[in-house]
């Protein structure tokens, strides 16, 4: 068997049409696809061939896709098996997990989708012994960080080059996208590691506190200072100090900080002598520092002092490829957490997260899948499990929807035809089946939710 490229993949479906699509499909991708008109043939061929991937409907005439299933890993553990279907109910989604399914697919599918989940399975499917392979999750995680989008890997590379060096870096972002884990990561790599990184919220110290945190006091001070205390920059001497919400400083701090940064010493609350400190500064802030400058509410010398390096972190919704594997790596750390047996999420929810904007960044992310692995009763997490504080598709999406007007022209008919089919099979997944109730959702008579069944071409094979 091959790797993730050039894959050996078993499609199985009783609709040629399907099985052509693709075949085409997975063979343009690079694989090597071997194709199965019923789970009678696929099992026969399961018995001659070993394959990376198998791909197959659910609903078939005597052997279902629960059984191809059961044969791919009973004759090869290390087959990785993705199930299709019209509608596949919440059980069966359970049944064919605890069987060892990958995951199920939906029809009708989105490509983009169908291809990252063929992608995601293969990457799951470990090697056999005696078989090869490169290890596919070492551009994953960098420290503690989870990603390999273009976007990502642009911060892992500005990061490794500078991390060896003295200089001082300022961060931005938005709130959540993991600036404080940037940090981590440059401290790791330098050669500071085996001393401390102390970090510093500027914005959770109260403001008559934080010279006293930040440089330390003398025993008889102020009222209250009964022994000398050590302060936080001499507590990361020969490490790292990171500054976090750095714009947050109140004038009078900015001052005493960019002392700090320019002679390396300070003077503790109550004190007279100066201390030398030996820090690298690592700042981070999700406000635009140079309008600040501007309306002169931070010091425009000690800007230029922090962003001698800036490292942007894009926000998650930028970062393309990125959210399933953040969501897996979520699911897997409070599946462990919590000792629930959870493994994965599926297509449906998959998509839900796909068209929310998330404003709250990874860490909103991390937020719901922790809720959703509480909450869930299955190994997998299905759409009712996830709450999103406020779901709204993402702009582009929206516009695209509604204006894509190509400039020969469209056919309005069909587009309203697919659009009235998705709706009649999100009734239908959110019924579980339940035609009665489906038609209630949708606001329709039976009769008439019957005939557009029919008008759409879904059958009771299909649900």
């Amino acid at each position: 068997m091959s790797g993730i490229d050039g894959s050996n993949i078993l499609v199985v479906d009783d609709e040629k049409s399907m099985r052509d699509f693709l075949e085409i499909l997975l063979t343009k991708e690079g694989h090597k696809v071997t194709l199965a008109d019923s789970g009678e043939t696929a099992c026969d061929v399961l018995e001659a061939e070993r394959f990376d991937l198998v791909i197959t409907d659910i609903i078939m005439n005597e052997v279902d896709g629960i059984e191809v299933l059961k044969k791919a890993k009973a004759v090869s553990p290390a087959t990785v098996v993705v199930l299709i279907s019209a509608y596949a109910t919440a059980e069966t989604a359970v049944q064919a997990m605890k069987d060892g399914a990958y995951d199920y697919i939906p029809k009708p599918f989105k490509l983009t989708d169908f291809k990252r989940i063929v992608r995601e399975a293969l990457r799951s499917r470990k090697p056999v012994e005696g078989e090869s392979g490169e290890d596919v999750g070492s551009h994953l995680h960098f420290g503690l960080i989870v990603g390999e989008s273009p976007q990502m890997r642009k911060v892992y590379d500005l990061t490794e080059r500078v991390a060896r060096t003295r200089t001082n870096i300022l961060i931005t972002g938005e709130s959540g996208t993991g600036k404080e884990l940037v940090a981590k990561a440059i401290h790791g790599l330098s050669p500071r590691r085996d001393k401390a990184i102390v970090a510093i919220s500027c914005a959770g110290i109260p403001e008559n506190l934080i010279e006293s945190e930040l440089f330390g006091y003398r025993k008889g001070a102020f009222t209250g200072a009964a022994t000398d205390k050590m302060g936080l920059f001499e507590r990361a001497d020969g490490g790292t100090i990171f500054l976090d919400e750095v714009g947050e400083l109140t004038p009078a701090i900015q001052v005493k900080l960019l002392r700090v940064i320019q002679e390396r010493t300070f003077t503790a609350v109550g004190d007279t002598q100066e201390k030398s400190v030996d820090v690298r500064f690592v700042a981070a802030t999700n406000k635009d520092l140079e309008n600040e400058v501007i309306y002169d509410r931070f010091r425009e010398d000690l800007y230029f002092r922090l962003n001698v390096i800036h490292i942007p972190v894009p926000p998650l919704r930028e970062r393309e490829g990125d959210l399933p594997l953040l969501a897996q790596h979520f699911i897997e750390k409070y599946s462990e957490e919590l000792e629930k047996d959870v493994r994965k999420i599926s297509a449906y929810a998959m998509d839900i997260l796909q068209d929310y904007t998330f404003p709250g960044n990874v860490r909103e992310l991390e937020n719901i899948v922790e809720r959703s692995v509480t909450l869930e009763t299955s190994n997998i997490v299905l759409p009712e499990s996830l709450a999103l504080s406020r779901f709204r598709a993402k702009p582009d999406e929206r516009r695209r929807r509604k204006f894509d007007i190509k400039p020969e022209g469209i056919d309005l008919d069909e587009i309203l035809a697919e659009f009235e089919k998705d709706y009649l099979f999100k009734a239908l997944e959110m019924s579980r089946g339940n035609r009665q109730r489906a038609a209630d959702l949708l606001g329709l008579s039976m009769r008439s939710f019957r005939y557009r069944l029919e008008k759409a071409g879904i059958s009771a094979k299909n649900v």
